[in-house]
């Protein structure tokens, strides 16, 4: 799964979901796992929109914290990390990760949209986003007014969404920097096995 920037300043999830494969990572359940071949270059990243930060050569923060999700089970660390060229790729197969250039972070997320992206497997692994979703119905296992805690902040969800990836980058429900918001992001799998052609969009609301 990566993340590509639109040229209105979104993200979209434009790349392959891992598979399970050529081990590169491991899986939350232990399985080796790696990143899918590319589906073509994002497009570059414009400049942020006013009063939103972008400095995407800069180090990443330190971990945030955790992404709790009591009732789906869902409790793994929360990273930080930050587009960069156009692109948004989460690191790691086992944490959710805080994208540090959009929107704003936790702490400060009376003033905006805090943005978490996360991989979603197949092949028998197991990452954050599988938590999320119910792949034999294609729809979200998370339900509306559901507790997500994000680095000790409580939200509710508020809705959810399954788009295909190649309109991702032109919904503004997904992309506006609201304040007192959270929008969760991850693949949302075939039930063939077959790489993912659609994700899944979860939104909410700060308590």
């Amino acid at each position: 799964m990566a993340v590509g920037l639109a040229a209105i300043g979104t993200a979209a999830i434009k790349g392959s979901e891992p598979r399970a494969s050529a081990a590169t990572s491991m899986s939350m359940n232990h399985k080796p796992v790696t990143l899918d071949p590319g589906e073509g270059v994002a497009p570059k990243t414009p400049s942020p929109p006013p009063g939103q930060t972008h400095a995407p050569n800069a180090s990443p923060r330190p971990k945030a914290g955790r992404l709790v999700v009591p009732s789906v089970g869902l409790s793994v660390p929360l990273g930080t990390m930050r587009e960069t060229d156009g692109e948004i790729t989460p690191p790691g197969f086992t944490s959710a990760y805080q994208i540090d250039n959009l929107g704003v972070t936790p702490s400060n997320g009376r003033d905006g949209t805090v943005f978490v992206a996360m991989h979603s497997l197949r092949g028998g692994a197991i990452g954050p986003g599988n938590y999320l979703t119910d792949v034999a119905k294609g729809v979200a296992k998370v339900a509306i007014g559901a507790l997500v805690e994000v680095d000790g902040v409580d939200y509710r969800i508020t809705g959810w969404a399954r788009v295909k990836k190649a309109d991702l980058p032109y919904l503004p429900f997904v992309w506006n920097d609201t304040p007192n918001r959270l929008v969760m992001i991850t693949c949302l799998e075939l039930p063939s096995g077959a790489p993912s052609v659609d994700n899944m969009v979860l939104t909410a609301e700060r308590d």
